[in-house]
């Protein structure tokens, strides 16, 4: 991908931000209008009144300026689209969507002559069945991750199996066994059910970790070299979060009726102890280094890390200490705007930053100094 000779065609003086219609598009937009930039949503047809009705531009009102409905969402890799994209000038900001909607990611990598803030190629390392992964990133950097177990029969302890969901594979099944015959017993009868894809037995099989959950949320500026905490949360899952809100005899008779689901549905605002921020900046200094050793086959571009990034995981007590165990990682920019109601961005910025507001200012920075490049791939 020649990025230069397509920004060398830009004019960087009017450029648009461009994104698929969720996830985090709205977060991106209102971020960019307050920089000042262009706004674009390719949307997929029935779900684009969010951004054709509801938050279009209006006078005052609104942060999408523009939006193009397609059929499905990976439409953005239509020729036309991609012309139009060009012509005003788009810098995309890419999300999860790109790896769930699309049945090619390969076809984002090599046929999408749009630049992208942040790496188009590192994204395929959130999916646990790629040759390098997320986990053996996190092993080079020297993250703590909890025990992998290469098979079931060496499960000696509570696993946690990341199995997918039958229908919706990009969603949560996952289920627990302490032992080899729980995890045949338990996969095999959520198989049967259709709760679990096929291919359940290949699953991640994880050491099950007790702690308090914790997203971290940074972001890496390749302009100044600094890494931020943006923001702290946790998930809130569908219909995990029902059950919890039940007495322990209302979950049992529930369980009974209802099936348990997983299923990511937003994001809770939250706060840790001032004492282990520096656990997590080290974790996110470590992560940012590994990724700029990544080799030219997984990094064609060598910038490594660029923006937004999250090390998901919990804070566990052993010992009377405190330590952080990471459990996925997101290498973009996640679902999560609440993250701007903690503190951490305001510290540094004197006011509280959203993401999407953090890589408006960055694109900003970058269109100042003549330094865009820098920042997509």
């Amino acid at each position: 991908m020649d990025i230069t000779s397509i920004l060398s065609g830009y004019d960087l003086s009017n450029l648009t931000i461009g994104v698929l219609g969720g996830h985090s598009a709205l977060d991106v937009c209102h971020g960019a209008k307050q920089f000042g930039f262009n706004t674009v949503c390719i949307a997929r047809k029935g779900r684009e009144k969010t951004f054709e009705k509801y938050y279009k531009t209006r006078g005052e009102l609104g942060c999408i300026d523009e939006v193009i409905v397609k059929d499905n969402f990976d439409g953005v890799l239509d020729e036309d689209v991609q012309k139009k994209l060009q012509s005003m000038n788009t810098i995309f900001v890419h999300n999860r969507y790109f790896w769930v909607y699309f049945s090619d990611f390969g076809r984002v990598e090599n046929d999408f002559h749009v630049p992208i803030f942040g790496s188009r190629t590192l994204l395929k390392i959130e999916e646990r069945d790629q040759p390098y992964n997320q986990y053996h990133l996190l092993q080079d950097a020297g993250i703590r991750t909890p025990k992998i177990f290469k098979s079931a029969d060496e499960i000696d302890r509570l696993c946690l199996i990341k199995a997918a969901e039958k229908n919706r594979g990009y969603e949560r099944a996952f289920f627990l066994a302490k032992n080899k015959d729980e995890w045949e017993l338990t996969g095999s009868k959520l198989h049967e059910e259709g709760k679990v894809a096929d291919n359940w037995r290949e699953a991640t099989i994880e050491e099950f970790v007790v702690g308090a959950p914790v997203n971290f949320n940074f972001f890496y500026s390749p302009l100044t070299g600094e890494l931020e905490l943006m923001g702290t949360d946790t998930r809130r899952q569908t219909n995990l979060d029902g059950f919890l809100r039940m007495t322990a005899d209302q979950q049992e008779m529930a369980l009974k009726e209802v099936p348990l689901k997983m299923i990511e549905t937003g994001h809770i605002a939250c706060t840790v102890k001032e004492s282990i921020l520096e656990k997590a900046f080290d974790l996110g200094e470590k992560f940012v280094s590994q990724c700029k050793k990544l080799p030219k086959d997984l990094d064609p571009s060598g910038k490594g890390m660029i923006g937004p990034f999250a090390l998901q995981g919990a804070v566990v007590a052993e010992e009377g200490k405190e330590d952080i165990v990471i459990f996925d990682v997101s290498f973009r920019i996640p679902g999560s705007p609440g993250i701007r109601a903690t503190p951490y961005s305001g510290y540094l910025h004197g006011e509280p930053m959203s993401v999407g507001e953090r890589i408006g200012l960055e694109l900003k920075n970058a269109v100042e100094s003549n330094s865009v490049e820098m920042i997509v791939t």
